[in-house]
């Protein structure tokens, strides 16, 4: 059943410019139906053409298909936003791409992949909307983090690398672009139950082990990650920059 975002009204989104990137599935897709209730101007990334141009049609978001591990390609859409849209006043930095891989068979072609997806291009969508945003005088960026690092879950350690970086990036970029009036956060979600989680590897016991662990009993959904979007992309976090915000039901404290 949808979430209804409307139980909270942001004032401060209406209207407003909002890119999300990984924007047609799982996390992104909330987030792009979140934005949309609050009245914001939503354009969307994903290499998912299928998925996209069917969300967009139930939402009416802009979708642009892009490869975000294509940096040329990345920087060219978001210039077209800019272009048609006006300024970018807040940037989601949502896309990722948790595959498990063993230690032993990681070679570096597969490890410059993992850090491409998960990492390199959220510096670069920051620093292509940067420049209009401090034009505008201000802006939110938020980037995606996950609490895997934290617990250091094996199996996946492109992925938690990655995931780890972002943090330290997240810091530095709240420094160098604050005086602009740019605001940046992470978004450290836990285990959060997606479509494509229960696909490729939920099962009743790793779902019981996730709620034995987590200090809230219940499993958490996109929405939750998606609230707190909202929240840090509004006025009302006009004091929160260079924080880590994590939404895992307390998994992280066992």
């Amino acid at each position: 059943m949808p979430f209804d975002y409307t139980t909270a009204l942001y004032r401060s989104l209406q209207g407003r410019s909002v890119v999300i990137t990984g924007g047609a599935s799982g996390i992104g897709e909330e987030m792009v139906r979140a934005f949309v209730s609050q009245a914001a101007r939503v354009s969307f990334l994903d290499i998912d053409r299928e998925g996209g141009e069917a969300l967009a049609s139930s939402t009416g978001a802009l979708f642009l298909p892009c490869d975000v591990t294509d940096i040329p390609s990345l920087r060219d859409t978001l210039a077209r936003i800019e272009s048609e849209r006006g300024s970018v006043d807040v940037l989601v930095n949502n896309a990722g791409k948790d595959d498990r891989h063993d230690l032993s068979e990681v070679e570096p072609e597969y490890w410059r992949r993992a850090l491409a997806l998960n990492l390199d291009h959220q510096f670069f969508a920051t620093q292509a909307v940067a420049t209009g945003m401090a034009k505008r005088g201000g802006g939110s960026v938020l980037m995606l983090g996950s609490i895997s690092w934290m617990r250091g879950r094996p199996g996946m350690v492109g992925y938690t690398t990655a995931k780890a970086a972002i943090n330290g990036m997240t810091r530095t970029l709240a420094r160098e672009l604050g005086a602009s009036g740019i605001r940046v956060n992470c978004i450290v979600p836990g285990a959060i139950l997606t479509e494509r989680q229960e696909k490729l590897w939920l099962t009743p016991e790793l779902n019981q082990q996730f709620i034995d662990l987590q200090a809230l009993k219940y499993r958490l959904d996109p929405s939750h990650v998606a609230k707190l979007a909202l929240f840090l992309a509004s006025d009302e976090s006009s004091g929160c920059t260079g924080a880590n915000f994590v939404v895992d039901a307390g998994l992280t404290q066992n």
